[in-house]
């Protein structure tokens, strides 16, 4: 890679199910150092529950405000690795998404539509071009960020498509009520917390409860507004209407799953 290209890099963020017990994140991170040993790669997280597209859509949608303009987001949740889905790469306002058309960009472009997107079809830009059928993180995805981070074009990296016929992930959207809003958990965090897909903006300044699970959970500002194993509703700091407990698991507690229903009551 040329020292111009490399003179032109961009921050990279790093999102995967691959946990930490493996090597497969540093494999990844390998390939990349061997593209440009320059580029600086954070990682968001790699304990994304294995296959769990709408948690890491959930945890990039949240995450990319906080990165400079052209940041480079690799993503790989891929339970359809080797099949026809198809590798991407899109640019949208804020920087490039790169990873698999399977939903998990469909939070991030909902927020901030792409400008372009492209599959990745050009192999001079992949590790190999006979990549192994269940580990194209290490064989596209890596070297292909790598490469756009580095200062590549991204109609260089293969076919344009349109952005249009990216999948999207099918999350139920929330809906006003004549006394509140009907929404459903999009996102349960490490603490059991149960994030709904409901704005901050329908219960700021308002007095509100959220009934789920058959009980009616008050509206509250912050976790010891009620005592220590109590039921709670809040708004959490990525600005959602959540489920919690006061230092316990709302999640093992209520047994409410993603997408599960609940309601916020205005009174």
């Amino acid at each position: 890679m040329s020292e111009q290209r490399i003179g032109q890099q961009r921050l990279m963020t790093f999102l995967s199910d691959f946990g930490d017990h493996d090597i497969y994140v540093g494999v990844m991170k390998g390939v990349i150092a061997q593209a440009n040993p320059r580029l600086r790669v954070i990682d968001l997280t790699h304990q994304i529950p294995p296959q769990d597209i709408a948690a890491a859509r959930f945890c990039l949608m949240n995450a990319y405000p906080y990165f400079p303009v052209g940041t480079v987001h690799l993503a790989v949740v891929d339970p359809g690795v080797g099949s026809k889905r198809r590798a991407i790469a899109v640019e949208f306002a804020q920087g490039f998404l790169v990873g698999p058309d399977n939903g998990i960009f469909s939070g991030v472009l909902s927020q901030s539509p792409a400008i372009a997107a492209v599959e990745l079809t050009n192999l001079n830009y992949w590790r190999t071009p006979q990549p192994s059928k269940t580990f194209h993180g290490r064989d596209i995805f890596a070297p292909v960020a790598a490469s756009l981070a580095s200062g590549v074009s991204l109609k260089q990296l293969g076919q344009e498509i349109d952005p249009g016929s990216l999948v999207k992930l099918d999350i139920d959207e929330c809906k006003q009520t004549s006394n509140g809003v009907v929404g459903c958990i999009q996102y349960i965090d490490h603490f059991g917390n149960l994030v709904s897909n409901i704005p901050a903006s329908y219960v700021q300044g308002k007095t509100w409860s959220v009934q789920a699970a058959g009980l009616s959970i008050p509206g509250c500002k912050i976790y010891s507004d009620v005592n220590v194993g109590e039921i709670l509703a809040l708004v959490c700091s990525h600005g959602w209407v959540e489920i919690a407990i006061n230092s316990g698991n709302a999640h093992s507690k209520l047994h409410l799953d993603w997408q599960a229903p609940l309601q916020v009551v205005l009174t």
